[in-house]
């Protein structure tokens, strides 16, 4: 009998866990109570890395997501979402420029590509770069890193589930599980659907944790959100991930640059009604810390802002694979789930058809968080 596994979730981690499992011959249904990538996959910096992430374990299963990438890329040449043009990144305080020295210093130890550039050196990278922006020397170039386009690499993956046969149901949240002694029967959706199963795998990020509860599983999570503003079209020779002192930035398509700053975040307020909303003044100073890097951006405005709700185990790590107490039922839920996506999406759909990934799925268990709470 062919396993008929329902992925909830069409982000990232659900095309991805739902084209895997469609490649090895299951029955996929994909259910999300949105558009696929018009949650926090579409809202998100999307940087792959392994940057002085922390244990080891954690930063070897980022290395692996960054090699997932490459495959595919090398697989879909013409698939556009990948980008490894490399991150540049330097500190103005005396304490982020000792802690950016000491991060190079583990990931060469790890054996992570890394090395220090000049500001000549850099500029050569990134000419468009206010040299006066920029110090003399200390700044870190990790070449193999870069950022995907989430949206697109969605659109692949669902694509290639859907050409083996995949259900795609977005637009219709799960509203229960049929749980049976240690067995999950079947998912409810608003409309009144209800879906038998073999399976059920739970990538619903930011809302992971309702999910499990409605298979009475506790799953703790941090979740904390994150401000992206979008340029307009620009004349800027970018083409590299940059993390400077008062700003992150990337590339968005189209001449468009992606800001950010951990201290926006906050400025993100939910209203009575549910809305989020961004302070006008926090979205102007994250443009002024743009332009006055790349002061190309002076003729910028701001075309778009997005607010992400970032999926965080209470840990930080991910929380990936079956559950002990209930075997049918799979997470894929973490931070960083665009570099794992792929990597980690493989791993837990092999899983939840019966394969064995205890080795690599050690780590990231369930049950060490219920172990403690």
């Amino acid at each position: 009998m062919v396993a008929h596994v329902v992925v909830v979730g069409a982000g990232v981690y659900g095309a991805a866990v739902a084209a895997s499992l469609a490649r090895r011959g299951a029955r996929v249904t994909v259910v999300d109570a949105g558009a696929p990538g018009g949650g926090t996959s579409g809202a998100t910096f999307s940087w792959t890395n392994s940057c002085g992430k922390q244990p080891r374990s954690y930063h070897d299963f980022n290395v692996a997501g960054m090699e997932a990438h490459r495959r595919l890329a090398a697989d879909v040449p013409h698939g556009g979402w990948y980008h490894e043009t490399g991150n540049l990144e330097w500190a103005a305080a005396a304490g982020a420029r000792d802690a950016l020295r000491a991060k190079v210093a583990g990931v060469l130890d790890y054996g992570y590509e890394a090395r220090w550039l000049s500001r000549d050196e850099a500029l050569a990278l990134e000419p468009d770069l206010d040299p006066a922006a920029l110090p003399d020397d200390g700044i870190a170039y990790f070449p193999r890193e870069g950022w995907v386009e989430p949206v697109p690499l969605i659109g692949h993956l669902l694509a290639t589930a859907v050409s083996r046969d995949a259900e795609v149901v977005h637009d219709d949240a799960v509203t229960g599980l049929d749980v049976t002694g240690d067995t999950v029967r079947a998912v409810r959706l608003a409309s009144g659907r209800r879906i038998a199963v073999d399976a059920v795998v739970d990538c619903a990020g930011p809302r992971a944790a309702r999910i499990a509860g409605l298979a009475g599983l506790a799953l703790p999570m941090r979740n904390t959100r994150g401000v992206l503003v979008h340029t307009s079209p620009v004349a800027v020779a970018a083409a590299r991930v940059v993390h400077a002192p008062d700003v992150h930035l990337r590339p968005d398509g189209a001449g468009r640059l992606l800001l950010h700053t951990p201290d926006t975040d906050g400025a993100a307020r939910v209203s009575d009604d549910g809305r989020i909303d961004v302070d006008p003044t926090a979205v102007e100073d994250v443009l002024a810390a743009g332009r006055a890097l790349y002061p190309g951006l002076r003729a910028a405005a701001v075309e778009g802002v997005r607010v992400g709700e970032r999926p965080i185990p209470d840990d930080g790590l991910p929380v990936l694979g079956r559950v002990a107490a209930l075997p049918n039922f799979h997470f894929a839920v973490s931070h960083s789930g665009a570099t794992l996506c792929l990597h980690a999406g493989d791993l837990v759909a092999a899983e939840a058809l019966g394969e064995d990934r205890g080795d690599a799925l050690a780590p990231f268990r369930f049950e060490r968080l219920t172990a403690v709470h």
